[in-house]
């Protein structure tokens, strides 16, 4: 391979969706990762795709992936943002992201179920998502996880625990109500922003501390029509 085919290797991060509650924190980090010009890499678990249906109406399809993707994130179809995305189903074991020599930046599950902790905890592997989790944790690259469960059982803190002490970033979808909290969709940034935050993504999604108390209320105010 020449300096030039080096220098031009795609380098995706992972996304990984899996069967909780919390569709909009998923397409919000998806949507930051592709407005920030970083190729993705999708992994939507089959608990997911019930998710997605009783979340959004979307049945998301392997054959049209594209399609249902737009409709998840408000877009087009012919966006040419999607151009960045790769799908892999999720019981493609063959898949690249199954490998450690696979080029990936890192992994970012969102949200992710207490099932799909336990199962990257002791490395099961029982679908791409869960492997894909484990590559990522054996080749030391940045996995975090946005655990969207309440109340958590002592085994799941453990299992967090276990994670944490492995190198994973563990971040509870808990949205900050001082960036805007009056809106749903600036709680659902929030969340997502911190998750870009933690992979070192560049964003706009949130509205940052100041240290100046009531900064954000009035920058908001003056953003309104």
């Amino acid at each position: 391979m020449s300096g030039d085919e080096v220098r031009q290797q795609r380098s995706p991060w992972v996304v990984g969706i899996s069967g909780a509650s919390g569709t909009p924190y998923a397409a919000a980090a998806i949507d930051g990762l592709l407005d920030a010009g970083e190729d993705v890499d999708l992994v939507v678990s089959r608990a997911a795709r019930l998710t997605i249906l009783d979340e959004t109406g979307i049945s998301f399809r392997d054959s049209h992936w594209r399609e249902d993707l737009a409709a998840l994130l408000g877009w087009k179809e012919s966006d040419p943002r999607l151009d960045a995305v790769r799908y892999w189903a999720a019981g493609d074991f063959a898949a690249g992201p199954s490998s450690g020599s696979y080029p990936a930046k890192g992994m970012l599950v969102i949200p992710a179920t207490a099932a799909a902790v336990a199962g990257i905890s002791i490395g099961l592997s029982k679908d791409l998502l869960q492997r894909a989790a484990s590559v990522t944790l054996k080749e030391r690259r940045p996995l975090v996880l946005v655990v969207r469960e309440t109340p958590l059982s002592s085994g799941t803190l453990e299992q967090l625990l276990s994670l944490s002490r492995s190198g994973a970033v563990i971040l509870p979808a808990s949205p900050g109500f001082y960036a805007g909290g009056q809106s749903v969709q600036r709680l659902v940034d929030f969340v997502a922003g911190k998750a870009l935050d933690a992979l070192g993504v560049s964003h706009g999604l949130l509205h940052r501390w100041s240290g100046q108390l009531g900064a954000v209320r009035l920058e908001t105010e003056r953003e309104a029509p």
